[in-house]
């Protein structure tokens, strides 16, 4: 579904990325484990449009290049990315914040149906649908910040740290309903610093350092190679 091969992004005199080669299958889940300042976000950000990459790479989705594409189209093949930080409208209510993710063309039409569905995956929002998303607690905008990026139907799911700031129970009820995602056939991208409940999702992870991909394989790879048990499984 997605592939990425030979993306470098630069600032500057600054190497953020270089060479990146990976691929998310239809219906899969794929992590990136990395320390800070890896470059886990700006190649979600490429990946979204958000970021350029350097000439030479590409990026396609179903096979179609979009490493030139401004975020919008991105967001109308299918790819949506809920940022760290979730940058909710803070002035917005639940409903509002969930209407504006449903804006690209490709999901208009099916608005009010994709509404019941992320009240059915996420209860406390349909109860606080008229709250202003400012007001709420952290676990409750990191559940909106995901609705509002299903809102828009994606094909491929970008996850920046989503558990960043949470609780460990709001941390685990978080990854529980990315699992049912996933179970639903969603594709997901997921970039996430909690290894343990990042591989209990992931199908496949690569790891990142210094900008470059330094391993990849299953969870049961990285659970097996002893420097990356001590790296991020704090073995």
């Amino acid at each position: 579904m997605l592939e990425v091969a030979d993306l470098s992004v630069a600032y500057g005199k600054h190497e953020a990325l270089r060479g990146i080669a990976l691929e998310v299958a239809l219906g899969s889940s794929v992590v990136i484990l990395g320390a800070n300042g890896a470059g886990k976000t700006t190649l979600l950000n490429s990946i979204a449009g958000v970021v350029r990459p350097q000439s030479g790479a590409r990026i396609a989705v179903d096979g179609v290049a979009i490493q030139d594409q401004p975020p919008h189209r991105i967001v109308e093949l299918g790819v949506a990315l809920v940022p760290e930080g979730r940058r909710l409208f803070g002035e917005m209510t639940v409903l509002e914040n969930l209407r504006m993710g449903a804006y690209a063309e490709r999901a208009r039409a099916d608005q009010a149906a994709a509404l019941e569905r992320m009240f059915g995956l996420f209860p406390r929002l349909g109860e606080r649908r008229h709250q202003l998303a400012r007001t709420m607690s952290g676990g409750e905008q990191q559940m909106l910040a995901i609705a509002r990026a299903l809102m828009s139907r994606p094909r491929l799911l970008l996850l920046d740290e989503p558990s960043l700031g949470l609780s460990p129970r709001l941390a685990k009820e978080l990854f529980a309903t990315l699992r049912r995602l996933a179970g639903e056939g969603q594709s997901i991208l997921l970039v996430e610093q909690a290894a343990h409940l990042s591989l209990r999702l992931a199908d496949r992870v690569y790891v990142l350092e210094n900008g470059r991909i330094a391993r990849c394989g299953t969870p049961d790879d990285i659970r097996a190679d002893h420097s990356l048990r001590k790296a991020y499984l704090g073995l």
